[in-house]
């Protein structure tokens, strides 16, 4: 997995609606890069939420949100409707993205050992060096610990 100090890898994928998005696309302003498993399910949901709820804090402090997982275009084209996301959602079902961003991996769920996306997000600074890394954020609080890491 990427470090703090690391560059950000660069990508071009789909979002809802088909449109097109590049990292570079966020180049001198801050980006929270969130990976997250899985549409509609209730962690990705409240974390998403979350961020929505938050974004005109997470603008006014400069920065902007991208989500990341698996899933089709289709079906993020169904979750930002249902809960009115105001970001742009990566499909990225063949995993690339998410193999260079190393978060596919074994993971502990409920005592059963699998493979899967480790909710993870990446900080990225203007320069597009990642900055901080939250293994496992907090759904219902991540924009605000995406605040504090600015701000401490």
């Amino acid at each position: 997995m990427l470090q703090p100090g690391d560059k950000a890898p660069g990508f071009e994928a789909q979002t809802q609606g088909g449109e097109s998005v590049r990292l570079s696309d966020y180049s001198g302003q801050h980006l929270a890069l969130y990976f997250y498993p899985k549409d509609n399910t209730p962690g990705c949901t409240k974390q998403a939420c979350n961020l929505r709820d938050h974004m005109v804090d997470l603008q006014t402090a400069g920065v902007a949100v991208i989500g990341i997982s698996p899933d089709s275009v289709a079906s993020h084209d169904e979750f930002v409707a249902e809960f009115d996301l105001p970001f742009p959602l990566v499909a990225d079902p063949d995993k690339e993205i998410i193999n260079v961003y190393g978060v596919w991996g074994e993971k502990n769920m409920y005592g059963r050992k699998l493979f899967g996306l480790k909710r993870t997000t990446f900080l990225v600074d203007p320069d597009g060096n990642i900055m901080k890394v939250f293994k496992r954020p907090k759904v219902k609080e991540h924009a605000e610990e995406i605040l504090a890491a600015l701000s401490g």
